[in-house]
């Protein structure tokens, strides 16, 4: 079993929670030939700014098991940010929620301790350019821990 995690915009975070289904673009058809049923996803957004005095921070909303085998489907549910043009993410493959977090995990706090960030202070190139990457055992354990965690 292969954690992985899985980077959106939250308006299409909003499409897979709804639908648990998830997309990539046909140029990670290398790397999503490793996914199968019975792996779990870990949803990470990154921050957001709603206007001059909201921002949301970067943040993991939820846990999904993978439950099919990667599909082709073109049907446009998701949103392209502007830098891909008209890619629709055809590569799919259905989910099962395990849990939404509410409220979402923030990220930052976690930074310190996950072990596939390796340069702390860049973290976001550990995260961005791809739409999946496998994380370890430990830190997906540790970040479901902080999801169990009370937050204020």
């Amino acid at each position: 079993m292969i954690r992985w995690l899985a980077t959106s915009t939250r308006e299409n975070a909003d499409v897979v929670m709804r639908k648990e289904v998830w997309g990539v673009p046909k140029k990670d058809l290398n790397q999503i030939n490793r996914i199968r049923p019975g792996d779990t996803l870990l949803l990470y957004v990154g921050h957001e700014v709603i206007d001059q005095d909201i921002t949301l921070p970067p943040a993991i909303l939820g846990c999904f098991e993978i439950v099919s085998s990667v599909y082709e489907d073109t049907d446009p549910i998701f949103t392209a940010p502007r830098k891909l043009g008209n890619e629709v993410f055809p590569l799919r493959f259905r989910l099962r929620t395990i849990a939404i977090f509410e409220p979402p995990v923030e990220f930052r706090p976690l930074i310190r301790d996950l072990r596939f960030i390796t340069e702390k202070t860049q973290w976001p190139e550990h995260i961005g350019g791809q739409s999946m990457r496998a994380i370890n055992e430990e830190d997906h354990a540790f970040i479901m821990r902080a999801a169990r965690t009370p937050r204020d």
